[in-house]
């Protein structure tokens, strides 16, 4: 497919993923408007830290997904919308649950009306694994039944089946692609992997951690962008989910120590119980079927773990003043 000079929205585009995908199409030619979260400084999040030149080329637009007259006016005009728009942050969730249901089903519900109004040719619905819950089985192919454990999740379930019944209801051309655990450079530090890394070069002398033993795909963060634009251009998946991921799990302790080789770091770990999610709620093993997706969408990563999480240790160094590594970030 050619992306050149097509105009397309991303919503979230200030986010971690979101700013990667808009890089990835603004290289691709694509003529990109990113919709980023309004606020009073002007702060255009993580496209502040990407290539000026590339940031010249974007129309960016501030607004909020909740208010459907400005989500149908940022849609207005776009052959093509990638909602990556949400809140993800999994403790805050239960600080928080309605705003999460406000903001990932409500906007949903926004973008999905808007698009249809506004006949957008493709729409990229973003979910999470974190709706199927605890691994029945693994991998999880797209047919795992999905399960609530969290505020965060079951709103995202609740998007995404909003998604699905605009597809199934009025015929919009959505997919929807469900990306395993994501890293890299610019993600929050509220993440695990940032949260360790930034401990570790900040040279604290303790390493303050929730469980080690959680299993998790880790993908890194431009292998998901590119599997949003494959998901895009292939018309094999409409009305389809889609999972990207590696297909390999690797246990927080294991994330642990790859980092600690990465960084030098020799402080000892320690258990933080705050960091440690509800035990009901916590998801042990997400490990990702990705057969669907090379079959669909003709997508595979291909970044090995330990080149993308070395990138990363560079990132956070390069950035360590924005990260507070001296505290749990929810």
């Amino acid at each position: 497919m050619n992306w050149k000079s097509k105009k397309v929205l991303v919503t979230g585009s200030a986010g971690f993923i979101g700013s990667h995908l808009t890089e990835e199409l603004v290289r691709l030619g694509a003529d990109v408007r990113a919709m980023v979260h309004y606020n009073s400084g002007n702060s255009w999040g993580n496209l502040e830290l990407i290539p000026k030149e590339t940031r010249d080329a974007l129309e960016v637009v501030a607004g909020d997904i909740r208010d459907p007259f400005f989500t149908r006016k940022a849609v207005t005009g776009c052959e093509t919308v990638f909602h990556l728009a949400a809140l993800i942050a999994i403790p805050y969730s239960y600080l928080a649950p309605r705003d999460f249901v406000d903001t990932n089903v409500g906007g949903t519900l926004n973008v999905m009306q808007a698009c249809l109004d506004c006949g957008v040719k493709k729409v990229v619905h973003t979910s999470t694994s974190e709706v199927y819950g605890t691994a029945q089985y693994a991998p999880i192919d797209e047919k795992h039944p999905l399960v609530g454990q969290s505020p965060y999740s079951a709103s995202k379930i609740g998007a995404d089946k909003i998604a699905e019944s605009y597809y199934c209801s009025f015929n919009l051309p959505v997919a929807t692609l469900r990306p395993f655990n994501t890293f890299g450079p610019r993600q929050s530090a509220r993440a695990v992997i940032p949260a360790i890394i930034s401990q570790m070069v900040s040279r604290r002398k303790q390493i303050s951690l929730g469980s080690l033993e959680p299993v998790r795909d880790f993908t890194y963060v431009k292998d998901t962008a590119k599997a949003f634009v494959k998901v895009a251009e292939s018309q094999k998946t409409v009305g389809r989910v889609v999972n990207s991921g590696t297909g390999e799990g690797h246990k927080i302790g294991e994330v642990v120590e790859i980092a600690k080789r990465l960084t030098g770091c020799k402080a000892p770990v320690s258990l933080d119980r705050g960091r440690v999610r509800p035990e009901n709620s916590e998801v042990f093993k997400l490990i990702c079927g990705n057969r669907l997706i090379a079959e669909l969408a003709d997508w595979r990563p291909s970044y090995t773990f330990e080149g993308g999480m070395a990138e990363t240790v560079r990132h956070i160094k390069e950035n360590i003043g924005r990260y507070k590594p001296e505290i749990y970030n929810i």
